[in-house]
């Protein structure tokens, strides 16, 4: 299965693959759509709004919920980046 757009994924050590999610709050609706998708990979605040959990690593095998988490975004604030 090919990579969608904006999901990077870079080798690590051992040869794992590993993504990072990232959530803009400033772009953040609230629409909670993310959380549908991957209550896993997303918490919400006290209002409503989004931001991913911990340090938004996506843990082995959820990679295809943080793609589809992004799709599902109707406000475009979660991107997908290459592990640090």
């Amino acid at each position: 299965m090919g990579r969608r757009p904006g999901a990077r994924a870079t080798q690590v050590r051992g040869g794992v693959l590993a993504m990072r999610i990232k959530v803009d709050t400033e772009k953040c609706e609230g629409h909670n759509r993310c959380f549908v998708v991957a209550a896993e990979l997303f918490e919400l605040d006290d209002s409503g709004y989004a931001h991913e959990v911990g340090d938004g690593k996506v843990p082995a095998g959820l990679e295809e919920k943080a793609r589809l988490a992004v799709t599902n975004c109707p406000e475009q604030a979660i991107s997908i980046d290459e592990d640090d």
